[in-house]
């Protein structure tokens, strides 16, 4: 096991590397996923540098505690590495997905395997190699890109993995939660999806509610599991909130996501089903609905009223640019405890 001081030092050059290589890695990235590239470079390749500065400093601060006893008894916790540390992420933010789960996985003292989403493969690897030139030695992390069947799975099940660390769709998680419980009965972490409310009330500034839920909603493309996929609006503000939401995500720009001022890159089939489910439960279709263009995997940026609770885009994460916009005359709060 390496010395917290070496762990320590290793995560810093590794942030370097990061630091010196981010043109390529936000061009890489963007090629990887299709969000736009000034996100790509102006905001995730930032935050990668400063979580690994962050984790870089955690190496040298994991220390147990003193606990009471009766009688004349010391006691102490000592905090030890857990050992093989499985991770699985997603395809939405691959670069910032990593981090969160390399980076304290690596100061904590483990070795990681960690399987990239099949479709997002092409960063991971590539800082996998940063982490070989900061001096990482061979074996601690390794990176497996494949598909869940037949990666995931075997990661999730294998006798020789201590942690799983998963975030992904709830759907998957059961599986992975099982698989663990089947094998070694392995400790499991889950970030799983959502379906966030976003709640306008009667006295909300119109136009900056507008502004945020809308950020809310469609900040990378609609595929964060922490989206403001429900746009509950109190029914006396419901009609001009809901011509001003219109209104902005008919300005919002879709299109080459290396473009400046491109706000939206590609996404295509799943999010249309949910679109013509939409369409079929009765919503209203304010505006979108459809792909951009004859070229290319652009879909419009889709606004929905009158949907309802018991609607399949009212339940179901879409994970794309597609906001559902809800009525309502109360809020309820219930103040009783589970």
């Amino acid at each position: 096991m390496l010395l917290f001081q070496d762990r320590s030092r290793i995560l810093l050059r590794f942030a370097d590397l990061v630091e010196k290589h981010s043109e390529e890695l936000a061009a890489l990235e963007t090629w990887n996923n299709g969000k736009p590239h000034e996100q790509s470079a102006k905001s995730e390749l930032p935050l990668l540098v400063r979580l690994f500065h962050y984790y870089a400093g955690w190496a040298d601060k994991i220390h147990g505690l003193t606990v009471p006893a009766d009688g004349p008894h010391h006691v102490q916790t000592l905090h030890e590495p857990i050992g093989v540390a499985g991770q699985i992420i997603p395809w939405n933010f691959p670069l910032i997905m990593f981090a969160w789960k390399v980076g304290p996985a690596l100061a904590c003292g483990n070795t990681i395997v960690l399987k990239t989403a099949e479709q997002t493969p092409l960063t991971a690897l590539y800082v996998a190699k940063l982490f070989h030139e900061a001096g990482l030695p061979p074996g601690v992390l390794n990176v497996v890109s494949g598909y869940g069947p037949t990666a995931g799975a075997p990661l999730a099940s294998h006798m020789d993995v201590d942690k799983v660390a998963f975030t992904g769709s709830t759907e998957t998680g059961k599986v992975v939660l099982e698989l663990a419980a089947r094998s070694n009965l392995k400790p499991v972490t889950l970030e799983l999806g959502g379906k966030s409310p976003f709640i306008v009330c009667e006295d909300a500034d119109v136009d900056k509610a507008v502004e945020l839920a809308h950020f809310a909603l469609f900040f990378n493309q609609g595929q964060c599991c922490c989206a403001g996929s429900r746009t509950y609006v109190h029914e006396c503000v419901y009609e001009e909130f809901l011509e001003k939401a219109k209104a902005r995500a008919l300005r919002r720009v879709v299109g080459d996501p290396f473009k400046k001022g491109v706000e939206q890159g590609p996404q295509f089939e799943k999010v249309l089903r949910y679109i013509r489910a939409g369409k079929e439960s009765k919503a209203t279709l304010e505006c979108g609905g459809d792909r951009l263009g004859n070229k290319g995997c652009f879909i419009q940026p889709t606004v929905f009223s009158n949907v309802t609770d018991d609607m399949l885009i009212g339940q179901d994460e879409i994970f794309g640019p597609v906001q559902s916009i809800l009525k309502f005359k109360q809020v309820s709060i219930d103040l009783g405890c589970r």
